[in-house]
């Protein structure tokens, strides 16, 4: 009995210390999660553990967001879950997404997972038009895409209608032109064709590459007003904050870069902003909400961190992730060539092997000629041979007959004739006789000469026949394959079972190895620049082309803005634009900034 009570106190025990514990799911761009977290757990833990879910190191980008009555938020590090104004029904969700973007997206993003997750949030914006993107940027974009999707392309795959259910261009493009789908897939594959060989990583980067020089890329917009209550738009990215006409989201009025500014503070709704250099006055603007003012100080603090490491040295933990990242792009560089190598090895291998099944069907039709021709041969000298024996038959009765002749004329001339009468017709007899005798020896001299001639064609048949023979001869004993010099490097001996073995690739990356990458990164370089100005040409020939298809009443205010900065040779990038707004003094933006 008392066993009995103490093991259910034991039990009891037990149950008093486990945790309490709450559902939280995670939605990311192409995923969702769901975990049982403790009661006590603070923002940083379930933080972490999402990233260690996703094998996520370069953490310092992204955040978990949720929103609260309509206002974007994001979790805090330091507070417990529950404290947040969130939603306590379960399960309770959050969204994992980029909350700060990077000034160079190639240079800064090192992970291929940090890479695919900023491909995603910013492909979602673009399409939802929530960063604006120019009609033939679009198209280029999107078939950077489909590369990623799809891989290369392969017209006997990749056939007319393959992207019809793919969401790949804003509905503002779609609807602004005046072309079917299926023109706007033909532009799309043209561009998909020209990516060939690019690995999902490398199409992605390319997508960011463009998309990250796009004016409202990696912007956050807030409404503010001035001391003077004029509506103004406050953009923060990770350049700085700038200032923008309501209905001008492209193009700032002003810009300060992260480095002119000392400090960000608010009260209440005032927000205060103190410039670098003391001299200069603070400048102010109030917001809409307080909560708003929270969301604008976390994103200045994170963005003007980040702004200041990127022009510090690396931390160790960067160096070493971006070791690894350069040995992990050697080994898929080499590993690429090396199937490059095999493939193209493979299709010679298939193309010889294409030719010599020509061929041999080829000296199969040929030794089906010859066969047939020997048999004709055979048949001709046949027929030559028996025409040539009834000849000489006949010829020998002609001479036999000629003798005979002969000898009657012989019998004629010895026998007496009496009388005239008979020693005329004797004579007549003799003359015809004479006449028959010279005829038959004729005859018989041309059917001499006949037999002669069929024994010289049974001769030449012969030859031919042998000759025929010959040629049959040679081509059933000639070899069925290509001088050895002619032939491709060996392959594996069942192509068609050939399997990499992911155990026994290893690598070794001496100097030379890293030289020749290095040569290779420098070629690349100048193969870009070349390029770029070659997809400049590009899109300006497919501007150029879809323009006399444009319904102008369709034009939303961001495409004429945008025109309008293409018309006045806006096309610098992104950053250029930033530079020039700041060539004037701080001192005098922020008088202009109290001006508006």
């Amino acid at each position: 009995m008392a066993g009995a009570i103490a093991s259910r106190m034991s039990f009891s025990s037990l149950k008093r210390k486990q945790p309490k514990t709450f559902t939280v799911r995670i939605v990311t761009m192409d995923a969702e999660m769901e975990f049982n977290c403790e009661m006590k757990w603070k923002g940083k833990d379930l933080f972490d553990l999402v990233c260690r879910t996703l094998g996520l190191r370069e953490t310092w980008f992204f955040g978990l967001q949720y929103t609260i009555k309509d206002t974007v938020a994001w979790l805090k590090m330091d507070k417990k879950v529950l404290d947040h104004d969130v939603s306590k029904e379960e399960p309770v969700t959050f969204h994992f997404l980029a909350k700060f973007y990077p000034e160079n997206a190639e240079e800064e993003l090192v992970q291929e997972i940090t890479q695919h997750l900023f491909f995603l949030q910013v492909k979602k914006q673009i399409l939802d038009e929530k960063i604006y993107c120019p009609p033939e940027a679009s198209v280029l974009l999107a078939s950077y895409a489909v590369q990623a999707k799809y891989g290369d392309y392969d017209p006997s795959v990749h056939k007319r209608g393959f992207l019809a259910q793919e969401e790949l261009l804003p509905k503002r493009v779609i609807n602004l032109y005046q072309m079917t789908p299926e023109m706007w897939e033909e532009r799309i594959t043209a561009w998909y064709a020209e990516h060939r060989g690019r690995a999902r990583d490398e199409a992605e980067m390319e997508y960011l590459k463009i998309a990250q020089d796009l004016e409202m890329y990696g912007v956050n917009y807030f409404a503010i007003r001035n001391k003077k209550g004029t509506e103004l738009l406050l953009g923060v990215d990770a350049l700085g904050l700038h200032i923008y006409d309501p209905e001008n989201r492209l193009t700032p009025k002003i810009s300060f870069p992260w480095n002119e500014i000392r400090n960000i503070s608010y009260s209440d709704k005032e927000f205060t902003i103190k410039p670098l250099d003391k001299k200069i006055d603070v400048f102010k603007f109030n917001s809409s909400k307080l909560r708003v003012n929270k969301l604008i100080l976390q994103l200045c603090i994170g963005n003007h961190d980040l702004f200041m490491r990127r022009r510090k040295a690396d931390s160790l933990e960067v160096q070493q992730m971006k070791a690894q990242a350069r040995e992990e792009k050697a080994r898929k560089q080499m590993e690429r060539q090396r199937l490059a190598r095999e493939k193209q090895m493979r299709e010679e291998a298939e193309r010889t092997r294409d030719e010599l099944e020509r061929r041999l069907l080829q000296m199969k039709e040929e030794a089906t000629m010859a066969n047939e021709a020997l048999m004709r041969s055979e048949e001709t000298a046949d027929l030559l041979a028996e025409k040539a024996q009834i000849t000489e038959e006949e010829a020998k009765l002609l001479a036999q007959k000629a003798a005979e002749a002969e000898q009657e004329m012989q019998r004629i001339k010895a026998t007496a004739i009496r009388t005239e009468e008979e020693k005329r017709l004797m004579e007549q007899k003799v003359l015809e006789a004479e006449v028959l005798a010279l005829k038959m020896a004729e005859e018989s001299e041309r059917r001499a000469k006949e037999a002669d001639q069929l024994k010289q064609d049974l001769q030449e048949a012969r030859e031919a026949e042998r000759r025929a023979k010959q040629k049959l001869l040679e081509i059933t004993t000639k070899p069925t394959y290509p001088p050895m010099n002619s032939i491709p490097a060996p392959l594996p001996p069942d192509i068609s079972s050939f399997n990499l073995i992911a155990d026994s690739l290893s690598f070794d990356f001496k100097d030379t190895d890293m030289k020749r990458l290095s040569m290779e990164i420098e070629k690349e370089k100048v193969e870009y620049m070349e390029k770029s100005k070659h997809l400049q040409e590009q899109l300006n020939e497919l501007k150029t082309e879809i323009e006399a298809l444009k319904l102008k009443e369709r034009e939303t205010a961001l495409d004429i803005l945008h025109n309008e900065n293409s018309d006045r040779g806006g096309t610098s990038s992104k950053h250029n634009t930033i530079k020039k707004l700041t060539l004037q003094s701080a001192k005098s933006r922020v008088a202009f900034f109290e001006e508006l």
